[in-house]
């Protein structure tokens, strides 16, 4: 494509700076567009913005996140105007066109980004996660982030490749590697293995999602929460807000356990041990009261069992269910703490102790309470 105007107007600058080297005059120039673009796009921005301000949002957020993008896009035309009109030798020209070829790779795969990023965010907006039953919102977020990162990395590896493509040296180097078929290709699918096993592993979580953003689960011994997912690793928040980085190929080749997956609310279990004199009924009542009163209870679940059963003491467990994993491990600890409380203040003597006693004429046990021992039968067996 021609510019009459341009190359007119380029040539009576030659004839100006005439004394100059190609190579200076070639970046002279393109100092100067660069110049003229910036405050041109600088400007033009504004001007858009001003024309939207208060009536369409979008409109204004669109201009504010592409503004970098635009900006390189009009250095990429001014650049692309005045290389067609700078004094440059053949093989100087044929190597700037490379450039430009590869520049253009780039800002097609950024405009790429940029609409991926842009469409899958209007599309999230729909949905919040800080609503107690999100988990349809925690199902569609996982599903767009991990194809958003997916979706990236593809099209970062296809403008590189394309860019890279338009130099002839390298060109003619991929197309050496390729044709060869035998130990480089081997040694570089051997190299990418763990990139394209975590890339596929993304595709799989995606579709099937085993594991969502804000799950409870359990890795590695590990109670936490799905925080991040990553188009490599997954990072999980644990309870003392330690991060715990767990490959992705790691959720689809081994078990672990999510509590929240077909749901958001969670039961959670307190034990207690107590003595066999308490009163597990009253226990009961008590443990209806306390859910009742707290505001992490969602409700559904709230039960009292014997679970076990020693020489010793009775083991109770008490269910209570809330709305969420963080709401969960509160409720617990508060249930926790006022049945022990009840205990203690209204059966004291339930509390687990040891019992012992010694017969007359026998030796006492060897795990009985010395202080246990009455003072007049001590004498009697001694």
């Amino acid at each position: 494509m021609e510019f009459p105007l341009s190359e007119n107007f380029f040539a009576q600058v030659f004839e100006v700076v005439d004394w100059m080297p190609d190579w200076a005059m070639t970046l002279a120039l393109l100092v100067a567009a660069a110049a003229v673009a910036v405050p041109i796009h600088s400007i033009a921005i504004r001007l858009l913005m001003r024309a939207f301000s208060g009536r369409a949002i979008y409109v204004q957020t669109l201009l504010r996140r592409t503004r970098s993008l635009t900006r390189t896009i009009i250095l990429f035309i001014a650049f692309t105007l005045v290389l067609q009109a700078a004094p440059l030798s053949e093989g100087a020209l044929s190597t700037w066109s490379s450039v430009l070829g590869a520049l253009l790779c780039a800002i097609i795969g950024w405009t790429a980004i940029s609409t991926v990023h842009i469409v899958s965010d209007v599309y999230l907006a729909r949905f919040r996660l800080d609503l107690a039953d999100n988990l349809q919102a925690r199902k569609y977020v996982t599903q767009i982030r991990i194809l958003r990162r997916v979706a990236n990395t593809l099209i970062v590896l296809l403008a590189l490749g394309a860019g890279l493509m338009t130099f002839e040296s390298v060109r003619q180097y991929g197309v050496s590697i390729f044709a060869s078929a035998g130990a480089a290709g081997l040694i570089l699918g051997l190299a990418a293995r763990p990139v394209l096993e975590n890339l596929i592993a993304g595709i799989q979580i995606a579709i099937t999602q085993p594991i969502r953003i804000d799950d409870a689960v359990v890795v590695e011994g590990e109670w936490g929460w799905i925080e991040e997912i990553t188009g490599t690793y997954v990072v999980i928040r644990i309870w003392d807000w330690r991060r715990l980085i767990v490959p992705l190929s790691y959720f689809i080749q081994n078990p672990f356990t999510n509590w929240t997956r077909e749901s958001a609310s969670i039961i959670g279990t307190v034990f207690l041990h107590a003595d066999y004199t308490l009163p597990v009924e009253e226990l009961r009542e008590c443990l209806g009261k306390l859910v009742k009163d707290d505001p992490l209870w969602d409700g559904k679940v709230a039960v009292i069992q014997v679970t076990d059963a020693n020489d010793r003491t009775i083991e109770i467990r008490a269910l209570v269910s809330a709305r969420t994993s963080p709401d969960a491990w509160d409720l617990r600890c508060n249930i926790r703490e006022r049945l022990v409380a009840w205990i203690r203040d209204n059966h004291p003597d339930c509390l687990p102790q040891v019992r012992s006693a010694s017969i007359k004429g026998e030796r006492a046990p060897i795990s009985a309470e010395i202080d246990d021992i009455p003072a007049k039968d001590a004498d009697d067996s001694s």
